[in-house]
């Protein structure tokens, strides 16, 4: 299945960072940046120059791993600052305002349409089209970071909710291990069958029923797996009230109210919404791929499945771009174009178990050794990241409608569905 990725109009993607909004176009409407892209030829400026990187500390990992590689072999040399992932919207915020943001940031996908509205990201499209890759580029990425056909994001790191299952828990409840379920229905199955093993402090399944981040991560993917959208092409209608998301809802209801989910899922928040299966505590579950490297024994891998079957995902992460008040653009480029490269890709992401952002490159010498990051990365190509008006409080959000809906749909009775996705329609319309 092709996914199509939609651009939202110019609008703020999220009002999560409305308190921003003013201070920030008052900086997109200044002159133009003083920096020297406009030098940096295809591959930049390597001539020894200090760069300033931040990132949100969800991928800390990952970028120590890539700056380090970088500075390795390069005069120029990164540094790196990681940032609490509640404080990194402030953050960003302050330093436009101030006219202090580094040479090089990174923002969660989500964000990405709303910085590059806000004029928070120099043009690099000339750049980018300069790549002879161009086309094996994640899309998903690329079209979060585009504005009115200029282009000013590339992928730093992927991040796509995957189907993980325990080998070991699985292969005891007489499960096809090596197969795994082919669709919702069986994933129920699965859960049901390795809560029915009876282990002490184990549980079939896992997840976050007070994360509204984690169950769009999670759940979205079930939906796009059965050809279905979650919201209108122009990002002001929830169509979550489907007959294939109340199915969805309808299969997590019941895998609660059998007890196979753990309990600790109710008032899960996000902090700690994948520790039971990273601890060998859960059997199967809707799971990040950026933690495959520090699952501590043999998963199971393959997408997520929607009513019928298929595997999709959603396709998180951050991109990463030049900041408008940096003054070494050429040499910022020279660390994108790096970024790119096989050496950053392969050597450093797929070397790590992590997703590489081109297509081209997801067979690779380290894949061929784990064939689950294969799977992976031929699933990014199925996913879609989703951009709406007041994204935030429509998903995101402590209190936000989608959440109301879903802990009613699966703690409740169910039958508020189609009344709770009016109101998620309703915020994403204002």
């Amino acid at each position: 299945m092709t996914r199509t990725y939609r651009r939202m109009t110019r609008a703020a993607a999220l009002l999560a960072a409305g308190a921003l909004t003013v201070g920030l176009a008052a900086c997109a409407q200044g002159a133009e940046p003083q920096s020297n892209l406009s030098e940096a030829g295809a591959e930049g400026v390597d001539d020894g120059s200090t760069l300033t990187l931040w990132t949100r500390a969800p991928l800390e990992k990952q970028a120590n791993l890539l700056v380090d590689a970088y500075n390795a072999s390069h005069e120029n040399q990164v540094e790196l600052t990681v940032v609490p992932n509640d404080d990194y919207v402030a953050k960003v915020g302050a330093a436009a305002g101030s006219g202090g943001l580094p040479d090089l940031f990174a923002a969660d996908i989500v964000y990405v349409p709303n910085w590059v509205e806000q004029g928070l990201f120099q043009d690099i499209t000339a750049n980018i089209d300069g790549l002879d890759f161009k086309d094996e580029i994640n899309k998903g990425h690329l079209s979060a970071g585009t504005l009115d056909g200029e282009e000013y994001v590339l992928p730093f790191v992927l991040d796509l909710s995957m189907m993980f299952w325990n080998k070991e828990l699985a292969t005891e409840a007489g499960l096809d291990a090596e197969a795994g379920p082919a669709n919702l229905e069986e994933y129920a199955e699965w859960a049901k069958a390795i809560q029915a093993l009876n282990k002490p402090d184990t549980y079939g399944t896992a997840t976050g029923l007070n994360c509204g981040g984690c169950l769009v991560f999670t759940w979205f993917p079930s939906v796009w797996a059965d050809g279905e959208e979650v919201l209108s092409d122009d990002g002001t209608e929830s169509l979550l009230a489907s007959d294939t998301a109340k199915d969805v809802y309808a299969t997590w209801k019941d895998l609660w109210d059998s007890g196979a989910v753990l309990p600790s899922s109710q008032d899960e928040a996000g902090p700690t919404w994948t520790a039971g299966f990273t601890e060998g505590k859960v059997g199967i579950q809707f799971y990040p791929a950026t933690l495959l490297s520090s699952t501590p024994f043999d998963a199971g891998v393959a997408g997520i499945p929607g009513p019928k079957g298929g595997g999709s995902t959603f396709v998180g992460g951050d991109g990463i771009g030049i900041s408008k008040d940096s003054k070494k653009a050429a040499q910022a480029w020279n660390f994108l174009n790096w970024l790119m490269s096989e050496d950053a890709q392969v050597q450093v992401l797929a070397k790590n178990n992590d997703v590489v952002s081109r297509a081209d490159l997801a067979n690779n010498e380290y894949s061929e050794k784990d064939p689950r990051l294969i799977t992976i990365n031929e699933v990014a190509g199925n996913g879609d990241t989703p951009v709406a008006i007041n994204f935030q409080q429509a998903f995101n959000a402590p209190s936000s409608p989608w959440l109301t809906l879903v802990r009613n749909a699966v703690l409740g009775d169910g039958e508020s569905v189609d009344a709770d996705n009016d109101e998620i329609t309703a915020v994403l319309s204002q």
